[in-house]
């Protein structure tokens, strides 16, 4: 019962979507507002440095490589501020083969959609997913690792304080399998999942092939015969991989 109100919310949305090109155009612009302001937020250095070290309490990363996702983000934002998100929109015209004939092709939403999202980015490819579901008006259910999930919280805080009506993102946070009998009980015209290829290959099966699946990486990297052998490479080596979330998986 728990599950209700998503199913019930993305089941409310049209396919044709929040907005399209000839439904709620305002909409382009108003994201493109929201873009700019959450963006201008980002750059500043109080905000900044909350989220950088937000994501350093939930993911083992260094404040560079945390910061990183900060300034990442805040370019994607300032990428898609104004008329960008309009622009985005843009469609295309084709000459007829007679007299009076053209075809033409407009970029459609899905409307309702999921975005699943793995831990170990748990700002940048969250929010860049979730922009660019809603600048083209779909009307995304956004799912993170549990274990992260409070940044993008916070992230989504400030975007309904930068404009962003409250009910165009539904936000859940809960273990995986649960995840799986929303998307089936609730079947969104389109899923984009980041994670593993074992859970995108039961995805594609479940959800009918309706699902965009960003790579999977190996569970280890294998080195070659050329494995340095100098203690202060080793220990370059293993500093380097401490930078970045994949410490804690174990593939170190």
């Amino acid at each position: 019962e728990g599950l209700n109100p998503y199913v019930e919310s993305l089941q409310s949305c049209p396919k044709f979507g929040l907005h399209n090109p000839f439904h709620h155009v305002e909409r382009y612009l108003a994201y493109g507002s929201v873009s700019a302001k959450a963006a201008q937020m980002l750059g500043e250095p109080g905000v900044e440095r909350f989220f950088a070290r937000l994501i350093q309490r939930v993911s083992p990363k260094s404040y560079a490589q945390a910061l990183g996702e900060v300034v990442v983000t805040r370019k994607f934002l300032e990428n898609f501020s104004g008329d960008q998100v309009r622009f985005l929109a843009r469609s295309f015209g084709v000459p007829g083969d007679h007299q009076g004939q053209m075809s033409v092709g407009y970029r459609w939403p899905y409307g309702p959609v999921a975005i699943v999202t793995p831990f170990n980015f748990p700002l940048e490819i969250p929010v860049l997913q979730l922009m660019g579901a809603l600048y083209m008006g779909n009307r995304p259910l956004l799912k993170v690792d549990h274990k992260v999930a409070i940044v993008m919280d916070q992230f989504l805080r400030l975007l309904h304080a930068c404009g962003m009506p409250v009910g165009d993102v539904d936000f859940i946070q809960c273990e995986g399998q649960v995840m799986h009998q929303l998307l089936l009980r609730s079947r969104p015209r389109n899923t984009l999942f980041t994670g593993s290829s074992r859970v995108a290959n039961l995805l594609a099966r479940d959800l009918d092939g309706r699902v965009k699946v960003e790579g999977a990486g190996f569970d280890w990297k294998v080195l070659g015969p050329d494995v340095p052998v100098d203690q202060n490479k080793i220990d370059y080596v293993a500093h380097v991989c401490d930078q970045d979330a994949y410490a804690c998986s174990g593939q170190k």
